[in-house]
């Protein structure tokens, strides 16, 4: 804390999903407002740490994709949004324009995730970050940096997040009583979150992946709804895992996600088409970023697999 008057204006904390980027903004802006801080940290009773723990404290402002409902003239849908909006950086302007709570006091902005933003949006925090207000720091937050701009990048202090080693992230979700970590671990690419989170996805995985074992004989039409009943993102992303080990196995004999199921995978491979199965990972990754509409869900999913059986059937 010693150094809390020497942080930088804005920075850009990176890493792939799970890795407790959100976790250390959020701590960092906890002890950055607290006004009884310690080397822990927060002190987590005073009047700063209590609003920020009810969510309303008046120098903190947390910028992320909201639920939106949308009315239209026969029935009412509700579709999730996937980007900031630039009314909403333009409505910081307003939070800007108020003094601090405390004297000599900062704000703290958090954009999360920040590649959720779009262009309009992008360019009008750009502007703010060309001239950061003063008593200002801004938090942003990306998985995936790449669709971040460049020139946003340029003005934030950059903050890495690497996976951790194997063992002590399999250690880390032993002491947090999660069962089978190793393999929810590889699941989760390595990300200890993200695997802390989906531990009870495990068991409906398993039998996701009995189904998708099956290769060619598996039925597209009375699978399709045992899929779909873990929502579409998630079933595509189950999809996506297992033919990306599908395609690694065939050419490296080594699977990244699914290694305890070797045995299929070996199977699979003997009759496996490698241009049907790179088909089928284009078609899914157009899938994905249609998830959150509302499509017919369940068709797309019957046609995915249907697409699926056919990368293990003998080319014309």
């Amino acid at each position: 804390m010693q150094r809390k008057n020497a942080l930088p204006h804005a920075i850009l904390l990176r890493g792939r999903t799970g890795l407790g980027k959100n976790h250390f903004a959020l701590h960092l802006a906890h002890t950055l407002l607290c006004q009884q801080a310690n080397a822990g940290g927060a002190c987590g009773v005073c009047a700063s740490c209590v609003w920020l723990k009810e969510g309303n404290h008046p120098d903190f402002k947390l910028i992320t994709p909201e639920d939106e409902s949308e009315e239209t003239a026969t029935k009412k849908k509700t579709s999730k949004k996937t980007q900031i909006s630039v009314a909403q950086i333009r409505q910081l302007y307003d939070f800007l324009s108020l003094s601090t709570h405390q004297v000599d006091g900062r704000r703290i902005i958090l954009v999360s995730p920040a590649e959720t933003l779009n262009l309009a949006s992008a360019n009008a925090l750009l502007k703010m970050l060309e001239e950061p207000p003063a008593n200002t720091l801004f938090l942003l937050v990306a998985s995936q940096p790449q669709r971040l701009l460049p020139t946003i990048i340029s003005r934030c202090q950059v903050l890495d997040f690497s996976i951790p080693q194997k063992v002590d992230a399999i250690g880390w979700l032993a002491e947090q009583g999660v069962q089978n970590a190793e393999a929810l671990l590889e699941y989760a690419g390595g990300a200890p979150l993200a695997a802390l989170q989906m531990q009870d996805q495990l068991a409906s995985n398993e039998q996701l992946i009995q189904h998708l074992s099956k290769g060619e004989r598996l039925d597209p039409f009375t699978s399709a709804p045992l899929f779909l009943a873990e929502g579409m993102e998630r079933a595509i992303d189950v999809i996506q895992k297992w033919t990306f080990d599908l395609l690694s196995y065939r050419l490296t004999q080594s699977a990244h996600y699914h290694s305890q199921q070797r045995q299929a995978l070996q199977a699979l491979c003997k009759s496996v088409n490698l241009g049907g199965l790179l088909q089928l990972q284009r078609s899914l990754t157009e899938a994905k970023k249609a998830a959150n509409h509302p499509l017919s869900n369940e068709m797309q999913l019957e046609n995915l697999l249907l697409q699926y059986t056919h990368a293990f059937m003998p080319q014309a």
